[in-house]
């Protein structure tokens, strides 16, 4: 079983006036959440080191974010808010956290990001970011289908097969490389494919918690899998951390039929 980790340029962020501070230093861990107030709606927020993971709404600005860590060598933290500000610090990872909300003033700011700006017929058009990241998301999409078939985890039932082939990590997302192939008899027309996290013991449903992940971009994603015919596709999605009880989750339901397939790995 691997993860892969290939980083890809991130995008730039051009501060015009960088103040000359220290940088203050926020602890995390994958025991709790460390919970981060902003004064405004936060933007974009992007972390060194897979080992950290930041997640806040991309669909609707929100003002908080959460923070989760594993163990591991210190890190960064960059944060861009809706009005333009930028905020960066210092992260590390430990068992004992000292605070568990952080609430950010404006004034801590180390300054503003410099908007990108096309001219045309002399009127300033700001740049539409969803497009680009979606743009972006297709592209890398294409590679990793491209490269060579493996096996993260798969399962088979009444001749359906659901393989998880890849877990790619690159900047603030993880890229689910996912083959469903069909070799029982009839055309499997698809209901959903969910993914969750999951933690506990089915067995002991009081224990038992299952979590949807939010996907942000779906690749190539078949609303058929025609009888002896194989297809892969991409889920993208928020970068997450599992937890030590934890297992990644992927539900796959016929339409109009009771075929499921549940593929469950803790990588």
């Amino acid at each position: 079983m691997k993860t892969y980790i290939i980083t890809f340029t991130l995008l730039a962020c051009s501060v015009s006036t960088f103040a000359q501070q220290v940088l203050d230093t926020i602890y995390a861990n994958d025991q709790k959440n460390v919970a981060l107030f902003f004064p405004n709606p936060i933007r974009q927020g992007i972390t060194g080191a897979n080992h950290f993971v930041f997640t806040y709404n991309r669909e609707k600005e929100q003002y908080f974010g959460l923070l989760q860590a594993r163990p591991g060598s210190e890190s960064n933290l960059l944060i861009v808010t809706s009005n333009g500000k930028v905020y960066s610090y210092i992260l590390k990872y430990a068992e004992k956290l000292p605070k568990l909300n952080y609430f950010i003033a404006e004034a801590s700011s180390m300054g503003n990001e410099k908007p990108i700006v096309k001219k045309i017929d002399q009127k300033n058009i700001k740049v539409d970011s969803n497009v680009d990241r979606k743009k972006y998301f297709k592209k890398f999409s294409n590679y990793l289908l491209k490269l060579n078939d493996e096996s993260v985890a798969a399962k088979r039932k009444k001749a359906i097969k659901l393989q998880l082939q890849k877990m790619v990590y690159n900047a603030s997302e993880v890229y689910l490389v996912i083959e469903v192939k069909n070799k029982s008899g009839i055309d499997f027309k698809i209901d959903y494919l969910n993914v969750y996290r999951t933690n506990g013991n089915k067995k002991r449903k009081a224990s038992f918690q299952s979590l949807p992940q939010e996907v942000i971009y779906k690749h190539k994603m078949p609303s058929t899998i025609i009888n002896g015919k194989s297809q892969r596709f991409v889920y993208v999605l928020p970068k997450f951390v599992l937890g030590d009880n934890e297992k990644l989750m992927i539900e796959l339901k016929e339409l109009k039929g009771g075929r499921r397939v549940i593929l469950e790995t803790n990588l």
